[in-house]
């Protein structure tokens, strides 16, 4: 479903994701909007480009054939089984021969990436409830490697954000690193002092909108109403706290929006729906929020210094991101958090802001 970079770590399942290994340049929507598969830190896959029709099983004809299925489709993919295995098919019309064929096992999710839509405070309201239903539905999920998504070292969990000190050089010396320098301080201050007191869980940490799927419905006034309708891109879950995914999500939503501030009233109202923040997680949303936007822009701006043929590709997020980084910093924490937590706050009379 990912379609695009691979991280370190092999993916949620591969274990940590330590810095002697490579990163992932960017998040999901530039990977989804860059076409090619992009390996390691950005560089274009040769294979990918090679890549031929997905050959799948068609059980409705004798053992020994295959038809051919063209896998580009417009409908976002969500891949079931994600290694490639070799099979041996014996019974063909010619005879006993035995040929070995490449199969590509996958499954296609009804709806299309709500980042082809406008997405208003009710849907906004609906993605919030869908991040915290997600990390309420995974505390029952239990496997034997369940354990592997205590991923240390991970770059894009968002403890993992002092680690970003090894890569600011990246961004020159500008108002832009200034404010990053202050979040990750103020985030060693404030915030890994206080995980102790946040509530633990299995976090999908990639909550963007190409990873969100909705259908329309038509309302009983002719109109069309959007309902969430599938989750892509696993690839970066990993152990974190339910404060994390609220501000994973409020920064994605915020990417596009014209509105940028007012976004994270609606999908924080949605997330307590289901599960209602503490006091002290909600005192650290705003740091949270500023520190995805960090994690996002100064990855994306060391990748473009390694592969500069790429920048257009990797710069996705940073057309909007830095600007609302800074729009955060110059209204200061309170005014935001004023903007969200009464428009949240609204939602309790029925009557949204």
């Amino acid at each position: 479903s990912r379609g695009a970079n691979q991280k370190s770590g092999g993916g949620g399942g591969g274990g940590g994701g330590s810095l002697e290994e490579p990163i992932r340049s960017q998040d999901s929507r530039a990977r989804r909007r860059g076409g090619s598969r992009q390996d390691k830190l950005g560089a274009t896959s040769q294979r990918e480009r090679r890549t031929p029709a997905a050959r799948e099983w068609d059980p409705r004809q004798d053992l020994g054939s295959l038809r051919v299925r063209d896998h580009h489709r417009s409908s976002p993919v969500h891949v079931h089984y994600c290694i490639l295995a070799t099979v041996e098919i014996s019974g063909t019309d010619s005879g006993s021969e035995v040929k070995s064929y490449l199969v590509r096992l996958l499954t296609y999710l009804p709806g299309r990436p709500i980042a082809e839509i406008p997405i208003g405070p009710q849907l906004l309201y609906e993605i919030g409830r869908l991040a915290a239903k997600l990390d309420k539905t995974l505390e029952k999920f239990h496997h034997p490697k369940l354990s592997s998504l205590h991923r240390e070292n991970f770059i894009w969990n968002l403890k993992s954000v002092p680690l970003l000190e090894k890569y600011l050089f990246a961004l020159g010396q500008n108002r832009n690193r200034e404010i990053v320098e202050q979040v990750i301080q103020l985030f060693k201050d404030e915030v890994m002092t206080s995980l102790s007191h946040f509530r633990e869980c299995i976090n999908h940490g990639d909550l963007n909108d190409h990873n969100i799927l909705i259908e329309s419905r038509e309302s009983a006034f002719g109109d069309a109403v959007y309902q969430v309708s599938g989750v892509l891109d696993f690839d970066d879950m990993s152990y974190g706290y339910y404060v994390f995914e609220a501000a994973i999500t409020i920064m994605y939503m915020m990417i596009e929006s014209k509105a940028p501030i007012q976004v994270g009233g609606h999908v924080l109202a949605g997330f307590e729906s289901v599960v209602p923040l503490t006091p002290v997680e909600r005192g650290a949303l705003f740091l949270l929020v500023c520190s995805r936007f960090c994690q996002s822009l100064v990855l994306a701006a060391y990748s473009c210094q390694l592969y500069p043929e790429n920048e257009e590709y990797l710069m996705i997020t940073a057309k909007t991101g830095w600007k609302h980084l800074q729009q955060m910093f110059d209204m200061g924490r309170k005014a935001v958090e004023e903007i969200w937590f009464e428009t949240a706050k609204s939602y309790e009379s029925g009557i949204s802001m």
